[in-house]
């Protein structure tokens, strides 16, 4: 099977704007593509999880990823998607993130000569001056059919700033600017980024000639997405000081059964054949397929170890057997006691498995906490510091577990 033909069969294109020229470059590992990221935040997350997966997937058929970090668009911020305006982040705190998000890339894409590139949009952006930009892209863009395009609809309703106006116009800049510099002939994003990804293609036709080549992808990918890598306690983080092994793996183990297909072909690089022999699998046979999908995205991003360790630790919980060592820990301190003595309002808290003491109380009182197997439903239970020189498992919910030490 052609590369083309199976990204359509794992479900990753949602449409293109040349599918014939696409497949020939794609195909031929003649394409030059590059996707966005917007540090907005010091880690990737499972929604950028799905595009690193997609340019790794290209990179190995020969094909140039660029990865083009936004340093100079988050000082704006996409309103795509959003009911209110991004908050504005510092010069300061997008440099950080930036260079996190660089470390982590580096784990999915290899860069270096003729092989991926990393670029800021901050090189080309921030040094723009006013007049001139407007002056040479400004005539290009149709205010009627930006106001038009979905990424602006929902923030229409709550009033769009003219900053966040201009984010279509700095992203069509960006392609731009690729093309011109680096020859990049494709850009791929998620559905909700078709209108600005066209934009760029359109500006490029307008300012270089019709003979210009360049050629959108739209990939279903932000739309997956925002399903996708979100628990009750906020997003699932590729950052393991955010989101441990452990929990990265339990979060694919517990997908949806409806989505553990769709995410085996999605994400994870195991053949297509072997994969639609799991399609039938029920009961069981579907756990399986959870655990091989939780095992392969875990090693992806955390490596073997880190995976076999989860794989463990899931075991102990749920089959009875494994190993508890590699189950998630958090260790009290002396701090935390009282008069030698700790509630368990306060142990869930310290666990971060509920974000307040009135969080907390909710859990407790509505039965959805045991510990060591026994359901606790008084908030007043409290627990000395030799209780936990023994084995001390606190649960919360049906798949959230801790060990608890001192």
């Amino acid at each position: 099977m052609k590369l083309y033909d199976e990204l359509v069969a794992r479900g990753l294109i949602a449409q293109v704007t040349d599918e014939e020229e696409i497949k020939e470059l794609i195909n031929n590992g003649k394409a030059v593509f590059y996707i966005g990221f917007d540090p907005t935040a010091d880690s990737l997350h499972v929604g950028h999880f799905m595009a690193l997966c997609l340019m790794k997937r290209l990179q190995m058929a020969g094909n140039k990823p660029i990865a083009l970090i936004g340093g100079g668009t988050a000082m704006i911020g996409d309103p795509s998607g959003k009911t209110d305006m991004r908050k504005m982040l510092t010069k300061e705190t997008i440099q950080h993130n930036v260079e996190c998000f660089k470390k982590q890339m580096s784990r999915f894409i290899e860069f270096g000569d003729d092989k991926a590139m990393l670029v800021n949009n901050a090189d080309w952006i921030l040094d723009l001056n006013y007049m001139d930009l407007m002056r040479e892209v400004g005539p290009h863009f149709s205010v009627n059919r930006m106001l038009a395009a979905e990424c602006y609809k929902q923030r229409m309703e709550k009033g769009l700033t003219f900053l966040e106006f201009n984010y279509m116009i700095m992203q069509s800049y960006d392609f731009y600017t690729l093309f011109q510099k680096y020859g990049c002939n494709m850009q791929f994003g998620g559905d909700d980024q078709w209108s600005n990804m066209l934009g760029g293609t359109e500006l490029i036709r307008r300012k270089l000639g019709k003979d210009a080549y360049a050629m959108t992808i739209n990939l279903l990918l932000n739309s997956e997405g925002k399903k996708m890598g979100k628990t009750e306690s906020g997003a699932v983080w590729l950052d393991a000081e955010k989101t441990s092994p452990y929990e990265f793996f339990q979060y694919w183990r517990n997908v949806a059964d409806a989505d553990v297909i769709k995410c085996l072909k999605m994400l994870t690089f195991l053949p297509l054949e072997e994969i639609e022999k799991m399609e039938g699998w029920e009961g069981s046979e579907l756990n399986k397929a959870k655990e091989i999908l939780a095992f392969e995205l875990t090693k992806l991003v955390h490596g073997e170890e880190e995976a076999n360790k989860a794989m463990e630790a899931s075991k102990a919980l749920f089959a009875g057997g494994g190993n508890l060592e590699n189950m998630p820990t958090t260790q009290l301190t002396e701090e935390d006691f009282t008069d030698g003595s700790i509630d368990i309002m306060s142990i869930l808290v310290k666990t971060g498995m509920t974000a307040s003491r009135s969080e907390a109380r909710r859990a407790v009182e509505q039965g959805g906490v045991t510990v060591n197997g026994e359901k606790v439903t008084d908030i007043k239970t409290v627990y000395s510091k030799d209780v936990f020189a023994e084995e001390f498992i606190i649960k919360k919910g049906k798949k959230n577990f801790q060990k608890i030490t001192v």
